[in-house]
């Protein structure tokens, strides 16, 4: 920085009283009624003990429950779980801060991680806002993935959708510089606003001109396939921090 420019105010400084405001109003889930079977009841009682890590209104010591130091990604709404079990076994110098609300999902990752052996995931049952604004602290996550969040097809209810501007500085100041944010979905309209949104955050750059290709890494999950069966576009978005 030269000596002519004025230092940058902290990540999320600029986010004023409005822009918190509105994190507090968006949420990462629309509450639906599930049923579990016996043995997602046993994963999400059972497991939850040994993966779980209860939210709570303060920073969290995130090492010590991984038992170690190692990169964090966070993973907002996970669905069922496969996806994060097989990106968690594909990369295991890395920790994983899984977060859902609905029972089902919880329930079945928990079981996965029994049946994989992995011990690089915790579980947070509990709204993804909350849990970036209190429990997560800045500078501190390597990466997040957000894949296939709910598009909310209908005009009238495109406010409801999870990447808004609010959203998007929060997450960028808990990343590391040089960390990223990773996103798919497969309803091209909210690709185009997720582009558009993540481009005006100041913190962020996007590593290709436009979407970038899949990495190898993420398996297709099951809303991908349906999508691609219906003959919809998948796109992925990669942004790093920059500052």
């Amino acid at each position: 920085m030269s000596e002519n420019q004025t230092p940058a105010a902290p990540l999320g400084a600029d986010l004023g009283e409005e822009g918190v405001k509105e994190n507090r109003r968006i949420r990462s889930f629309v509450v639906r009624a599930g049923r579990m079977s016996s043995k997602q009841e046993r994963g999400l009682t059972d497991g939850m003990r040994r993966y779980g890590v209860e939210f709570k209104n303060e920073a969290h010591d995130w090492t010590s429950s991984f038992g170690r130091a190692a990169p964090r990604i966070l993973e907002i709404g996970f669905g069922m779980g496969q996806t994060t079990a097989e990106i968690a076994l594909a990369l295991p110098d890395r920790d994983f801060i899984a977060v859902e609300v609905h029972p089902p999902g919880v329930g079945n990752l928990c079981n996965l991680l029994d049946e994989k052996g992995l011990s690089n995931v915790r579980v947070v049952q509990h709204d993804a806002v909350e849990l970036l604004t209190h429990m997560i602290e800045p500078d501190s996550l390597a990466g997040v993935h957000i894949y296939f969040p709910d598009p909310w097809h209908k005009k009238r209810h495109h406010k409801r959708r999870l990447i808004q501007a609010p959203l998007v500085a929060l997450l960028a100041s808990r990343l590391v510089p040089g960390g990223y944010l990773h996103l798919a979905t497969d309803w091209v309209p909210y690709a185009e606003q997720m582009l558009e949104v993540l481009s005006a955050e100041r913190a962020l750059e996007n590593s290709v001109a436009d979407y970038a290709p899949k990495p190898s890494w993420r398996p297709l999950t099951k809303f991908e396939n349906r999508g691609l069966k219906l003959g919809h576009e998948v796109r992925d978005l990669l942004f790093h921090r920059t500052i």
